[in-house]
């Protein structure tokens, strides 16, 4: 999928996202119909899903992996499943960072793969089974909300609170990925990512139905290699232009921008072209750490140099409420084990 309009994400609802509201609509009642079917397969480890309600970024990933760190703490030994969005493999297979690209298994399976054992399947079940021979006692799916394909025994769902539900529409017309009615009925948790005031609408319907709902920032690490420095940012992600505003908020000099799409699959002459601009225009390269995996594993001298150049800011997931979360989580296991 290419870069998202951003018509999307503005409340009142453009020309664009009028003429596509049929086909939105259409794309909406068969994503519901389908996502409120019972699950037909059912792992022998608990599963905790990450998702969210739009197409996008909301964090899930850093969010996977400040919960795998804190659940390791608690003594359990996570794995992840993901589809591998961006790769070409349609699994079930292990990644392994050491011989598998970005091309592969996606960027997200790539950064997953660095904290604990990470399948990527089609086949999300298949993906479950091929876990389960592995040394975990839980899988964090990231992603796959809306895939009723395997049983979720927990779903923790994420809303940025700077965009929530976008126009509120469905994809095309919107980056609902089902009408929001349909989805809370299959959320367990909501999780507040960040500030702003366009959650209302998701914590509306959470309130409704009694659901629990948490905070969490994502938060940049610094990077003391761009202090002083005047930047080209580049960014193949669900929203580039939030990583952008976050190198402006921590006060760095952004004199240039490059938007792809998300994951971007990065061509020579991308590589090249962002070399040539910084050298000709004495301008530091940044990027995020999702599209630096996808640089590093691409084969040629071209990529090789321009990870070397480009340098990168780091996020992290803070979850204020953690124990709250735990306690959730320790709830959901001691249900499952009274059930079998």
């Amino acid at each position: 999928m290419g870069k998202a309009p951003d018509f999307w994400w503005t409340p009142n609802r453009s020309a664009s996202a009028l003429a596509l509201a049929p086909f939105g609509w259409i794309y909406g009642l068969i994503a519901g119909r389908r996502m409120v079917q019972h699950s037909k397969a059912r792992s022998a480890l608990p599963v905790i899903c990450i998702g969210n309600f739009v197409t996008g970024g909301t964090g899930k990933t850093p969010f996977a992996l400040r919960l795998s760190d804190r659940l390791l703490k608690e003594g359990h030994a996570p794995g992840f499943l993901l589809r591998g969005y961006g790769g070409r493999l349609q699994g079930p297979v292990l990644v392994d960072p050491a011989r598998h690209t970005a091309a592969d298994v996606g960027d997200e399976a790539l950064m997953l793969a660095q904290a604990g054992p990470t399948a990527i399947s089609a086949d999300r079940p298949a993906g479950a089974e091929l876990l389960e021979k592995q040394p975990v006692d839980m899988i964090l799916m990231d992603d796959g909300f809306q895939n009723p394909s395997l049983h979720k025994d927990l779903s923790l769902v994420l809303v940025d609170c700077a965009t929530g539900f976008g126009n509120g529409l469905c994809f095309p017309a919107g980056p609902l990925r089902a009408p929001a009615e349909k989805q809370i009925v299959k959320a367990d948790c909501l999780i507040l990512v960040g500030e702003g005031e366009r959650a209302s609408d998701a914590v509306h319907l959470a309130g409704r139905r009694g659901l629990p709902f948490l905070h969490a920032h994502i938060v940049p690490e610094e990077n003391d290699a761009l202090s002083g420095q005047d930047l080209l940012a580049f960014a193949g992600i669900g929203r580039p232009q939030k990583f952008f505003k976050t190198l402006t908020d921590l006060g760095h000099k952004v004199a240039k921008t490059r938007e792809f799409a998300d994951h971007h699959d990065f061509s020579e002459a991308d590589a090249r072209e962002l070399l040539t601009e910084s050298d000709r225009d004495g301008l530091q390269l940044v990027t995020t750490a999702k599209d630096m995996a996808r640089i590093t594993t691409q084969r040629g001298e071209i990529f090789h140099w321009l990870a070397a150049k480009a340098e990168v800011l780091d996020v992290k997931m803070e979850i204020p409420e953690e124990d709250r979360l735990v306690s959730l989580i320790k709830d959901c296991l001691r249900n499952r084990a009274f059930k079998s």
